[in-house]
C-alpha cells in the first residue's frame, strides 16, 4: 500500500480526511440537536420517559447519514484542493506532471469506501431504523412506554373514570391531593378525594392496577337517591389498564423495505400496480443517491479552484446548494414516480444524467482547458458585487466617523 500511495497522495489524504470528519460531526450534531428539541417536546407532551428520546435519536441517525456522508465527502475534497490552489501548491504539482486525474487517486479511494458504507446505510439500515422509530412513536402515543398521568390535569381512563393529582413526589411514587370520579353503566357515581396515595401492582390481574388512597372521603351518588358519604383511612381503588393496540407489521411504507425486498416486490406480478410503482421508485431513489457519489470528487475539484489572485468562496456555497438541491429533486421525483405519474427509471435517472453531464463539463473545463474556469461568469458577477458592497461599507464608515459641522451661534442684537 505504501508503494501505491506516494507522499503526495498521503498529503492529500490528510488534507481531505480532517475537514471531511469535521463536516460529518458538524452536520450530524446540527441535525440531531434540532431533532432532539422536537422529540423532547413531543415526549414531554405525551408523558413518556426521557430515555425514549435517545432511542428515537439513534433511529434517525441513518436517515441523516444518507445526506451527511455525500456532503462531507464533497466538502472534504473541496477544502483540500482549495487549500492546494490558494497556497500555489497545486500549480507546483501540475508543473511536475501531476494531472487532476492523478491527484484524485486518494479522493476516489475514499469515495469507494464511503459509497459502500452509504449503500449499507441506505439499503439496509435506514429501512429498519425508520420502522423502529415509527414503532417507538406509536408506543409512546398509546401509552405502552409508561406514559404518566399529568399533574394538575384531569386524565380520562377508559371513558368512565376521571383522575386528577395535585402533586407528585419521589418520582411519582407518592401522590398528593387526589380526586377521582368513577361512573358505571347504571348511573351510579363515586366521587373520591384523598390526601395522598400510590399506585400498586395487582398480582391477581395484570390488566388492572391498584391506587391505594389514604385519609379521604367517598361520596356515592345514585339516580333519584340521596348521596351517601363515607370517610376512610385507607381505600384501594382498582383501575383497569387500557388495552394496547398492536403495532402494524413492517412494510406498510416501501421505505421500510430493504433492497432485496424492494426488488422482489418491484418485479413480482402478484402485487398491485401501486405497490410495484412505489417499490421501483424507492429502489431507483436509493441507487441514484449512492451512485451520485462517484461524481462528487469531480464536482469538488471544479468548484475548489478559484480564479488567480482570488480567494472567492463562491464554490463552497455552490457545492452545498447543488448537493442539497439534487437530494430534494430526487425526493420529489420519487414521490411523483410512486404515484404512477412518471416512469420511475426516467424520473430518477433523468436528473442524474443532467447532473452527470454538468459535472463532467465543469471538470473538463478546469482540468483540460488552459485557463478554464467553469464558474468564471458567476465569479465575475460575485467579484463585482463584493467590490460594490465593500465600497458601500467604506462610504458608510467614513460618514459615521466624520464629525458633524459645528454651527456658530449668531448673536441677535436686542
Amino acid at each position: 500500500m505504501s508503494r501505491f500511495l506516494t507522499a503526495t497522495d498521503k498529503y492529500i489524504f490528510r488534507l481531505t480526511v480532517v475537514p471531511m470528519l469535521g463536516i460529518f460531526a458538524l452536520a450530524a450534531s446540527l441535525l440531531l440537536l434540532e431533532k432532539m428539541l422536537r422529540l423532547f417536546e413531543f415526549v414531554s407532551t405525551e408523558g413518556g420517559p426521557v430515555n425514549v428520546v435517545f432511542e428515537m435519536l439513534m433511529n434517525v441517525i441513518p436517515e441523516y447519514a444518507g445526506l451527511a456522508i455525500p456532503l462531507g465527502l464533497m466538502l472534504g475534497v473541496l477544502f483540500a484542493f482549495r487549500r492546494l490552489a490558494t497556497t500555489s501548491e497545486l500549480d507546483v504539482m501540475r508543473a511536475v506532471g501531476l494531472s487532476y486525474v492523478r491527484l484524485l487517486r486518494v479522493p476516489y479511494l475514499l469515495t469507494i469506501v464511503l459509497m459502500g458504507l452509504n449503500f449499507a446505510i441506505v439499503g439496509y439500515m435506514q429501512p429498519k431504523a425508520r420502522f423502529a422509530y415509527q414503532e417507538l412513536e406509536f408506543q409512546l402515543r398509546s401509552g405502552a412506554l409508561g406514559a404518566s398521568i399529568k399533574v394538575g390535569e384531569f386524565t380520562a381512563i377508559e371513558d368512565r373514570m376521571a383522575l386528577r393529582i395535585e402533586e407528585s413526589r419521589d418520582d411519582g411514587r407518592q401522590l398528593i391531593g387526589i380526586f377521582a370520579r368513577v361512573a358505571n353503566d347504571k348511573g351510579q357515581v363515586l366521587s373520591i378525594s384523598a390526601r395522598e396515595g400510590r399506585f400498586l401492582a395487582n398480582r391477581e390481574d395484570r390488566n388492572t392496577i391498584v391506587l391505594r388512597l389514604t385519609d379521604g372521603t367517598i361520596i356515592h351518588s345514585v339516580p333519584n337517591g340521596t348521596p351517601r358519604v363515607l370517610s376512610f383511612s385507607r381505600h384501594d381503588l382498582p383501575i383497569d389498564l387500557p388495552a394496547l393496540e398492536r403495532f402494524r407489521e413492517r412494510g406498510e411504507d416501501e421505505r421500510e423495505y430493504i433492497i432485496p425486498e424492494l426488488l422482489d416486490i418491484g418485479w413480482s406480478p402478484e402485487v398491485s400496480t401501486e405497490q410495484r410503482q412505489g417499490s421501483l421508485a424507492n429502489f431507483n431513489y436509493r441507487m441514484v443517491e449512492v451512485i451520485m457519489m462517484i461524481m462528487l470528487p469531480l464536482l469538488a475539484v471544479a468548484l475548489a479552484v478559484p480564479p488567480k489572485r482570488s480567494t472567492s468562496a463562491l464554490g463552497i456555497f455552490l457545492s452545498i446548494v447543488i448537493v442539497v438541491a439534487y437530494h430534494k429533486v430526487n425526493q420529489y421525483a420519487e414521490s411523483v414516480a410512486g404515484l404512477g405519474r412518471v416512469d420511475p427509471f426516467l424520473a430518477l435517472w433523468g436528473p442524474f444524467a443532467v447532473l452527470f453531464a454538468l459535472i463532467a463539463w465543469m471538470f473538463y473545463q478546469i482540468a483540460f482547458v488552459p485557463g478554464g474556469q467553469p464558474i468564471g461568469a458567476l465569479e465575475g458577477i460575485y467579484a463585482k458585487l463584493a467590490r460594490r458592497l465593500k465600497a458601500l461599507n467604506r462610504r458608510w464608515r467614513r460618514m459615521r466617523d466624520e464629525p458633524e459641522p459645528v454651527q456658530e451661534e449668531q448673536a441677535v442684537a436686542a
